[in-house]
C-alpha cells in the first residue's frame, strides 16, 4: 500500500465498523488504482532448472524482486503459451504446468500456487481493441511464467495472470498490441515478459549450459539487440528478420523473442532502462534481461 492509499484508508475508518481488520482494509484499498506507474520486465528465463538451481541469474531475480514497489497483479506474457488468436487465463486458481521433459523429478514437483485474477483477465479483454481476446480456463502458468516469477515473490502470494501469443501474427502486431495493455501499469498491474533475446536450442552446448559461454553469432546478436535497444530503435527490432545472419540464428523462430517486443512497446518517450543479467550461456542462448521503468 503507498502513502496516499494509506491516507485514504485511514479517511475511511470513521466510516467503517470497528470490527474491520488490518487484513480487510488491505483487501479493501488493493482495488485502488495505483498511483504510481508500475515497470516493465523483459526477463531472460533460460533453462526451467532456474527455477530450482542456484546463480548469479536468480539471485538478480530476487533482489529485484524485493526492490520493486509490490504490485496489485502480474500479468506475464510467456514464449511457452502459443495459441492462434489472443487469450488470458481467467481462472481463479491456475495450476503449474510443468511443459518439458527430460528434467529431474524435482523440477517437476514445484508449486507455485499464486492466485489468478478473473478480474484482471476481464479488464485486459476490454481494454484491447485491436483483436478479440479470449479467456481461457484450461491453460494456468508455465515455466516461462513460473519459473521467474518464483524468484521475485517467493509467497505466490500476487495474482498472476498470462498472456498467450498469437503465433500467427508479425511482430508488428504484437508491438501495437502490447500498447494497448499500457493503462494497466498505471493500476499496480506488474507487465512482464518471458523469454530469451537469443534462444537457439538446436545449437546449445549442453556440456557448457551452466557456463558463460558464448558463439560469435550469438555475442553479435546480442550487442545488435542491445544497442536498438537503448537507442529506443524499436523498429528495428520489429524488422528482425531483415537485421542478417546472426539475427538469423539467434531467432529461428519467433516465440521466445516476442515477449522482449512486448516489453519495449510500453515503455514510455525518456523512460528509464535498465539491462541486467546480460551473460550468455550454453553457446546460443542469453540471460539478457531488460527494466523499464
Amino acid at each position: 500500500m503507498n502513502r496516499k492509499q494509506f491516507l485514504k484508508s485511514m479517511a475511511l475508518l470513521p466510516l467503517i465498523g470497528s470490527s474491520m481488520t488490518l487484513k480487510d482494509l488491505n483487501k479493501m484499498t488493493s482495488t485502488m488504482n495505483s498511483t504510481g506507474k508500475m515497470p516493465v520486465l523483459f526477463l531472460g528465463h533460460g533453462s526451467p532448472m532456474n527455477a530450482i538451481e542456484e546463480n548469479e541469474f536468480v539471485a538478480s531475480f530476487r533482489k529485484l524482486g524485493k526492490e520493486l514497489e509490490r504490485p496489485n497483479a502480474i500479468l506475464c506474457i510467456s514464449a511457452h503459451w502459443e495459441t492462434r488468436g489472443t487469450y488470458v487465463t481467467a481462472m481463479q486458481n491456475p495450476p503449474t504446468i510443468h511443459d518439458f521433459g527430460g528434467f529431474p523429478q524435482q523440477l517437476f514437483e514445484v508449486q507455485y500456487p499464486a492466485p489468478g485474477s478473473p478480474k484482471l483477465a476481464k479488464q485486459t479483454k476490454e481494454i484491447i481493441t485491436k483483436t478479440e481476446v479470449g479467456l481461457d480456463d484450461k491453460w494456468g502458468l508455465d515455466h516461462g511464467a513460473w519459473s521467474v516469477i518464483k524468484h521475485l515473490y517467493p509467497n505466490a502470494d500476487i495474482p498472476v495472470i498470462q498472456m498467450s501469443i498469437d503465433y500467427t501474427q508479425s511482430a508488428k502486431y504484437h508491438y501495437e498490441l502490447a500498447k494497448e495493455l499500457h493503462s494497466l501499469r498505471t493500476k499496480g498491474v506488474l507487465i512482464v515478459g518471458s523469454g530469451n533475446m537469443v534462444h537457439n536450442l538446436r545449437m546449445v552446448s549442453w556440456k557448457r549450459l551452466n557456463e558463460v559461454y558464448a558463439y560469435d553469432w550469438t555475442i553479435e546478436a546480442n550487442e545488435k539487440m542491445k544497442n536498438f535497444i537503448v537507442n529506443g530503435d524499436h523498429q528495428s527490432l520489429i524488422d528482425f528478420k531483415s537485421q542478417g545472419k546472426a539475427f538469423d540464428l539467434a531467432i529461428p523462430t519467433p516465440e521466445h523473442y516476442m515477449p522482449l517486443i512486448y516489453t519495449l512497446a510500453l515503455k514510455d518517450k525518456n523512460e528509464e532502462l535498465t539491462l541486467f543479467n546480460d551473460k550468455p550461456v550454453g553457446g546460443s542462448l542469453t540471460m539478457t534481461s531488460v527494466k523499464i521503468g
